[in-house]
């Protein structure tokens, strides 16, 4: 099975002072003709906000944008009307479609925020814009795999417009999950937390990994683990 190894000290990086962020992919000022994205993928960006710090409103059109809350929190607002102030584990997904402004700021005055924030082309331009949510239950808090994003909503996911199916991997030490790959599909695995290996190859904090062969894929976790599957059409 052919894995990419994306290495988190090989990802771009910005410090604008209130924002320190590293870019999986081409992002703003940073250019990688290799790193443009993968499949639907196009933007992961881990992003740690200061106090008070953020994005004021500015606008979006045609893609599908989630963030993931890391640890803080972040006050999301946008021209849907939507204010939200969401937690570690929770999801926010925007789709921007014909076009949407938004604002999202840490409203801590002494914790960071940290979140990834990925953005996947939709599979139709001009979209009426919309706005989906994702919260940790008590019983998907205990679960070592789980659905968080998906076409169709199913099992309370969040809804991109998008053949994506994103998965939260949580898993303690030495604790396994798996997953299988079909042909004609690709997986990025992007791990937030921990050290893990997946079918015997060794992930760190920050790395990503790109799979489109298809076949059985085993998570196997070194220490504490954090992950999202994407797995994508």
């Amino acid at each position: 099975m052919k894995m990419t190894l994306r290495k988190s000290e090989d990802r771009g990086h910005a410090d604008h002072g209130w924002l320190k962020t590293r870019h999986t992919f081409s992002f703003a000022g940073y250019f990688d003709a290799a790193h443009m994205g993968f499949r639907s993928l196009r933007v992961i960006n881990e992003d740690h906000v200061a106090p008070g710090g953020g994005f004021p409103t500015h606008p979006h059109r045609d893609m599908e944008i989630f963030s993931y809350i890391v640890s803080g929190a972040i006050a999301h607002r946008d021209s849907m009307g939507n204010g939200r102030e969401l937690k570690p584990g929770d999801i926010q997904l925007m789709s921007a479609g014909s076009g949407v402004t938004h604002s999202e700021f840490n409203p801590s005055t002494d914790e960071d925020l940290h979140l990834l924030q990925i953005w996947i082309h939709p599979h139709t331009r001009g979209l009426t814009p919309g706005y989906t949510e994702w919260h940790p239950t008590p019983q998907s808090e205990q679960d070592a795999k789980v659905l968080v994003i998906s076409p169709d909503g199913r099992d309370n996911s969040a809804v991109i417009h998008q053949d994506a199916w994103i998965y939260r991997l949580k898993l303690e030490a030495g604790e396994k999950a798996s997953h299988q790959l079909a042909d004609g599909r690709g997986l990025w695995v992007q791990l937030v937390h921990g050290s893990m290996k997946v079918n015997g190859l060794e992930m760190k904090a920050g790395d990503g990994l790109a799979i489109e062969s298809p076949g059985d894929l085993e998570f196997v976790a070194d220490d504490g683990v954090e992950a999202l599957l994407m797995d994508l059409g």
